[in-house]
């Protein structure tokens, strides 16, 4: 291999953060249009109620991506479990702010859940590696779609972390073979990667997960700009 070849880590993750960001500032100028855009969150809703009928009251919830903070931060405060939510778009957490005032917001990138970085680089210690065990469940509702399927199943084990034993996934995703495409969405474009749904499940395998449900739900999205998708709604479970 010759040294330009050689593969330098630590730039990798410098532009993969950096396309990330980027990711978010679009979500800023997108704000409370993407709850135009998808109206129906029949599906999203029902994990909520799965969560509700499962925890005690006063449970803690990670919410990975929250968003506008509509519906999920919303349901579950209201069902009496204590949510904390993150994401990188300000205006998203600027939106969830203002919807659910009793949530604990924080903006910061998924890809540092459960390392130094969540306190080093975001103030947010209690979602570093100390926090290991301290959710009883946790949602992503549609933002592992925004990484490439590296960084998803990079993710999902750092999630599988902050858990704690038999701790419960909601989790949102798209049913298609891709892995960090681009996409035209509301004038922007984001870098999108879903999976087939017997995919998905291995890679929840290997992350810790066991799927206890799967639902997929047709959508077509209210813009004409992106074509009808299937949307996969998984209830899991931390195995160990």
């Amino acid at each position: 291999m010759t040294t330009g070849q050689i593969s330098d880590p630590a730039h990798t993750g410098h532009r993969r953060r950096s396309e990330r960001a980027l990711q978010a500032v679009a979500f800023d100028a997108i704000g409370p249009r993407y709850d135009e855009v998808f109206p129906d969150r029949t599906g999203q809703t029902a994990c909520g109620d799965w969560l509700l009928n499962e925890l005690a009251l006063g449970a803690r919830v990670l919410d990975v991506g929250c968003g506008t903070g509509e519906p999920t931060a919303r349901q579950l405060a209201d069902g009496g479990l204590r949510v904390t939510g993150i994401d990188l778009s300000d205006g998203m957490l600027a939106t969830a702010r203002r919807a659910v005032p009793e949530a604990e917001l924080h903006r910061m990138d998924m890809y540092d859940l459960a390392t130094p970085r969540a306190a080093a680089a975001w103030g947010v210690p209690q979602l570093g590696p100390d926090a290991a065990g301290s959710f009883a469940a946790a949602t992503a509702f549609f933002s592992l779609v925004l990484l490439p399927r590296a960084e998803i199943a990079a993710v999902l084990g750092r999630v599988r972390t902050l858990l704690r034993p038999g701790g419960l996934l909601a989790l949102g995703m798209v049913e298609a073979d891709l892995d960090d495409a681009p996409l035209p969405f509301l004038g922007r474009e984001l870098r999108i990667s879903g999976y087939l749904r017997e995919e998905l499940a291995q890679t929840l395998a290997a992350a810790g997960f066991e799927v206890e449900a799967c639902t997929g739900h047709p959508y077509a999205p209210a813009s004409t700009a992106l074509p009808p998708e299937e949307q996969l709604f998984l209830r899991c479970r931390r195995t160990t």
